[in-house]
């Protein structure tokens, strides 16, 4: 009889709490990206990854994490070019689309191609935002926000231990290499990289 009395007097309770602040809860107590596994285009090892990448690299593409702000190497980059993934070279950025957001990190408001990134929802830490990963070879690089500037609104907020660059003098002629490059450590590589 008090299991039963409990049993409901819980029922009540939980029908009283508003809808808001279950989401709420559950939104707190998520592990991270609601995201599926995919397999990527290009792919690498761990092993190899952990020995051609940085510490600081490999924690933020592979682990999804982040440097502290205004701390990495392309906060305050001016120089002309292209940003390229620190793992596959696939190209992100033009230098033309870098602004300064005052946010401690690179930040763009337009990719060189649309397809050049995938978005994935992002519940860590109890907050809501959108993930950017290379489209390519699936490598974290930051997140995508709606308060960028004119005229696209976006802004493309990206760790610089996820990039390279490669100078305007040069782009033409590395692009074609680190693309080289990184088709050559995908074949010799029979792991698929999930993330």
């Amino acid at each position: 009889m008090g299991r039963r009395y409990t049993v409901t007097l819980l029922t009540q309770h939980l029908t009283l709490v508003p809808t808001a602040l279950l989401l709420l809860l559950l939104l707190l107590h998520s592990p991270g990206a609601c995201r599926t596994k995919k397999t990527w285009p290009v792919r690498f090892s761990q092993e190899e990854l952990r020995k051609r990448l940085t510490p600081m690299q490999f924690h933020v593409t592979q682990e999804r994490g982040t440097e502290s702000a205004f701390a990495g190497e392309f906060a305050l980059h001016k120089d002309d070019g292209t940003y390229t993934c620190v793992v596959c070279g696939a190209q992100l950025f033009s230098s033309n689309t870098k602004f300064d957001s005052g946010s401690g990190w690179p930040s763009f408001f337009d990719l060189m191609k649309e397809e050049s990134v995938s978005v994935s929802d992002d519940f860590s830490y109890g907050m809501h935002r959108v993930e950017i990963t290379c489209s390519q070879c699936g490598a974290h690089l930051g997140h995508l926000f709606d308060d960028g500037p004119k005229p696209s609104g976006k802004r493309y907020c990206i760790n610089s231990a996820s990039l390279a660059f490669q100078a305007k003098d040069t782009t033409s002629s590395s692009s074609s290499s680190a693309a080289e490059d990184g088709a050559a450590g995908s074949s010799a590589s029979d792991v698929k990289t999930e993330l």
